[in-house]
């Protein structure tokens, strides 16, 4: 039984750590390309840099749920599932707003930040890799995780597009294109987190 006891607060442990560093990386990531997405009107960036912190979230609440009850972990993800959702829909008034009144995004700013948010979040997806099958505060992490690269990859093309094509609506579009992946990463922990309560009803 110590044995036992030993192994899962060393499971624990590392829980902890890797969580710690994606909350790090993500809520650093969110205020570089959050500012900079303001600074080069690019709802791309401004996009992704919110889903840097709805990803931050879903490791804070992960982290949180660490060594808690299952249920405390089920709730947790609900709500971070919920918390991204409404986070998308935001950004998907904000591309309305640009479609509407215009903007002008700088393609350099875009493929550059969105570089280096790939960078970031490749690193997370490597910390994250050997939980991915764990308990579901952790896979929540990694679904959210490898949601991130499809949109840093699609900043990056947005960005080579508006220049390119000398428009605004390539962003505009990638904005969209980001808002949804979050919507459909959201909807899929929700209903893992739906799951998950059902088998423990059960």
């Amino acid at each position: 039984m110590g044995g036992c006891d030993c192994h899962i607060e060393i499971e624990q442990d590392e829980q902890r750590r890797t969580l710690i560093w994606l909350l790090s990386i993500n809520a650093v990531m969110f205020c570089v390309e959050f500012v900079f997405g303001l600074v080069g009107q690019s709802t791309g960036l401004i996009s992704d840099a919110v889903d840097m912190l709805a990803d931050a979230l879903v490791y804070g609440v992960g982290l949180y749920a660490v060594g808690k009850s299952a249920a405390i972990k089920i709730r947790g993800a609900h709500f971070s599932g919920v918390f991204q959702i409404l986070l998308a829909l935001g950004v998907l008034a904000d591309v309305v707003r640009c479609f509407l009144f215009g903007s002008e995004p700088e393609s350099v700013l875009m493929m550059g930040f969105g570089l280096l948010a790939l960078l970031a979040n490749v690193w997370c997806l490597i910390l994250i890799a050997k939980h991915r099958h764990g308990e579901i505060h952790m896979r929540a992490s990694w679904i959210f995780s490898k949601n991130d690269v499809i949109a840093n990859l699609g900043v990056m093309l947005g960005g080579l597009l508006v220049y390119l094509l000398d428009s605004h609506l390539p962003d505009l579009l990638i904005g969209c294109v980001i808002a949804l992946i979050v919507i459909r990463g959201g909807v899929s922990i929700i209903c893992d987190a739906a799951a998950e309560r059902r088998c423990e009803s059960a």
